[in-house]
Order: structure tokens, then C-alpha cells, then sequence
């Protein structure tokens, strides 16, 4: 039987790993995997994604803003009453009116959100620090007189001055906040600067049950997710497929393999069916998932090269961290310009065909030669359709000056 490779880290990091004992993973497909360009879900197909991720173990999953519209508040009223183990979330910016929209949502969890860095407050909100500090006060109370379980979040976190962090977080909490939540709005984090943020958010504020919202900008967000974790942070905020605005959020399959695999924590999660949950939402979103992503990724867990497939038929270890199973998939030995023998060979087995070695040659031969010989002309379609559906994502111009034409119009004014 083979020795997972996880086994062999463990004793390596044990020292230094600070994980709570008590992870609860919030997924924010539903609300910022929407906000990708591209994307809308119908209230069916949140239900769909929902019901799949309270099914895998999801703790939280935030369903939405109910004041953007009537739909939107119906469909988060939908989810909060299907009976879901998940604990249904809903957010709200420090406003009355969205406050009263969630709690008239029925969701027993809300995420009370605010700009904190200077660039949000001068140019955005248009607020003063007191201002902020007063809205959001009055927002957490406003959702803890309802009995509601609130999350306080500020957008841009790491790039706000610490003493005005330290001051709002220090002050919802006393307010009654649950869970304080730091945003890495727009990425720009590295593990090692995020090691420092934390640390100092931790020193100044003490949290008991804190979260983190790391953007993808710069490709980090799973690894600054995981450096949270490291130094004891309580929730990761996740999306399935890394989906989000504009490079996305960090992926709920990434981080999540990332924590049991390569730590050893248990995440509480169905980590074999993290598989079949990309493909439904890739399927609902209508966002492909890249060929290399990372696990879910068609290609994860296929070998071309020969080298590769010699090991790989030896002892899986050679050339994969983890198991295919674990998360639901199956391994692909892929025939082409790379392969070698040893592929064949175990392909040939299939029809328990046996070849001598100089017809074994002249097979690969002409594989090779047939691999060399094919036309592009089909991806390169393909790639054209899809450029043409994903960089220009949303109405076309011709869609929107029609609707523009269609407005009724206008009336005088008396």
C-alpha cells in the first residue's frame, strides 16, 4: 500500500502550525462569484450551488446583498428557509435600510461591511473616520437588537492606518460584533507582509473569532489565505473555482486540499466531492475552468511525458502530491509527442496486447508522428469563440443602445 505523501510534512510543520481547532469555512460564490463579470445566478441556481456546499460541510455561506433588489431578497429569503445545515449569511453595507433588508430576510448570519482605507474614504464614501466608526456602531447594534449572529467587515483592511483599524474593530466588538473580518481588497498581499498584518491586528485587537477575504490580483490569495490560517485565524472566506471580481477570491478547493493535505488538519469538509462541486458551479456560472487549475483543472491530474508516466506507473508519488481519488477525480495517461514506452505498454494492457520491442518502437514512432502531424484548427476556433465571449463579458453595445431606444419617453415636466 502506498504512504500518502502528507504524511512525510506533518512532522516538519507541526511546530509550526497555530490552526484553530475550530475552522469554519465561508464561501462567497453566491454574492462575490457573482460579482464576476459574466456571471449571474438565478434564485434556482443558488439553491443548486447552496445545497451542494452545505452538503460538503460548508459552515457559512453568504447569500447575497437583499437590498439590491426585490429578486435578490427573495432569493436570499429562499435559501434561509430550505432547511440548509449551512448557516445562511447575508450582507449589508452600515445602512438601515440594508441592515432591515437582511434581518427581513430571514438569514440568521450578516456581514455588516465598510470601506477603512483613505483611498475608499476620500474618494468613495466620501466620509470621515468618525463617520464610519458612528455608522458602523449603530449598524452592529441595529443587527444585534434583531438577534442576528454579525460579522463585521471592512473593505481595503490592510491598507487602512492600524490605529483607525484598531479603534473600529475594538469598537463593533464592544458594540457586539461576533466575528471581525480583514479584507485583502485588491491583493496586494504576501504571505510574509500578511505574517506582519496579522500578527499586529492580533496584538492590538486579541480576536477570539476572526476571518480573512483575500483577493487574487496578484495570485496569492490561497497562499495568504493559508498564512492566515498559520497564524490562527478562524474562517477563511472562499470561492468555489477561485471565482470573484476581477482575478477572483481565494478557491475554496485550493485552500481546503491545502489544510488536510499539506497540514494535516481536518477540515470538516467532503473533500471527495470538492471535484464534483467545481464542475456544477464551472456548468451554472458558465465560466470554464482553466485546463491547468490547480486539483480541479482538466489537466491536474494528466501525464504526457515520459518520464513522467515511467514514475507515475512505478509509484504514483513520483509525480503527484495527492491522490486523484481523494478529491473525487481519476488519473489520465494522455498519448502523445511525449510519451513513452512504458504508456504504451500499460495502454496495450487494455486489450492484453503484447508487443516485442521493435514493434513497440515503431507504435511509438508513430504516435509521435501523428501527435506532430495534427492542426490546431479546432482550438484556435475555439479560443476565437471564447475570446469572444469572455473579454467583452456582459450586454454587447448593440444590447445596451437597444435598450437605451426602448425607453419610454420622457415626460414633461408640469
Amino acid at each position: 500500500m502506498e504512504t500518502p505523501l502528507v504524511e512525510t510534512y506533518h512532522d516538519r510543520t507541526a511546530a509550526e502550525r497555530h490552526f484553530s481547532p475550530n475552522l469554519v469555512f465561508w464561501d462567497e460564490t453566491l454574492r462575490d462569484g457573482e460579482q464576476m463579470p459574466g456571471v449571474v445566478f438565478s434564485p434556482d441556481e443558488k439553491l443548486r450551488i447552496a445545497e451542494e456546499l452545505s452538503d460538503i460541510g460548508v459552515g457559512v455561506i453568504d447569500a447575497g446583498i437583499p437590498v439590491v433588489s426585490e429578486k435578490e431578497a427573495a432569493s436570499v429569503h429562499r435559501l434561509a428557509h430550505a432547511g440548509l445545515k449551512a448557516k445562511i449569511l447575508a450582507s449589508a453595507r452600515t445602512l438601515p435600510n440594508d441592515v432591515d433588508a437582511v434581518i427581513k430576510s430571514g438569514a440568521s448570519h450578516i456581514a455588516i461591511f465598510v470601506a477603512a482605507s483613505e483611498v475608499h474614504l476620500r474618494y468613495k464614501l466620501q466620509m470621515t473616520q468618525d463617520q464610519v466608526y458612528d455608522a458602523s456602531i449603530a449598524s452592529v447594534r441595529q443587527a444585534k437588537s434583531a438577534g442576528l449572529h454579525v460579522a463585521f467587515v471592512t473593505e481595503d483592511t490592510v491598507r487602512a492606518p492600524l490605529p483607525f483599524v484598531e479603534r473600529l474593530y475594538r469598537g463593533v466588538r464592544e458594540a457586539g460584533a461576533d466575528r471581525l473580518v480583514i479584507s485583502d481588497t485588491v491583493g496586494i498581499m504576501t504571505p510574509l507582509t500578511f505574517r506582519w498584518f496579522l500578527r499586529e491586528f492580533a496584538r492590538r485587537i486579541q480576536p477570539t473569532d476572526w476571518a480573512v477575504h483575500c483577493h487574487n490580483d496578484f495570485g496569492l490569495a490561497t497562499a495568504n489565505t493559508l498564512t492566515a490560517l498559520e497564524e490562527g485565524v478562524t474562517c477563511p472566506h472562499v470561492c468555489v473555482n477561485g471565482l470573484g471580481e476581477r482575478a477572483g477570491n481565494a478557491s475554496l478547493e485550493e485552500v481546503a486540499i491545502a489544510v488536510e493535505s499539506l497540514y494535516g488538519v481536518k477540515t470538516g469538509l467532503r473533500i471527495d466531492r470538492l471535484y464534483q462541486l467545481s464542475r456544477t458551479v464551472e456548468e451554472i456560472s458558465g465560466i470554464p475552468l482553466p485546463l491547468n487549475k490547480a486539483l480541479v483543472g482538466y489537466n491536474a491530474f494528466s501525464h504526457e511525458a515520459g518520464i513522467h508516466t515511467h514514475g507515475i506507473l512505478r509509484h504514483t508519488m513520483t509525480y503527484e502530491p495527492i491522490q486523484p481519488e481523494t478529491l473525487g477525480r481519476h488519473r489520465q495517461m494522455i498519448l502523445g509527442k511525449h510519451t513513452g514506452k512504458a504508456a504504451l505498454v500499460e495502454k496495450l494492457k487494455e486489450r492484453q496486447i503484447t508487443l516485442s520491442d521493435t514493434r513497440l518502437a515503431e507504435l511509438l514512432n508513430r504516435v509521435k508522428r501523428a501527435t506532430e502531424a495534427h492542426q490546431k484548427t479546432d482550438q484556435r476556433q475555439l479560443l476565437e469563440e471564447y475570446r469572444a465571449a469572455f473579454e467583452h463579458p456582459g450586454l454587447t453595445d448593440a444590447e445596451f443602445w437597444s435598450l437605451v431606444e426602448a425607453l419610454p419617453p420622457e415626460v414633461a415636466a408640469a
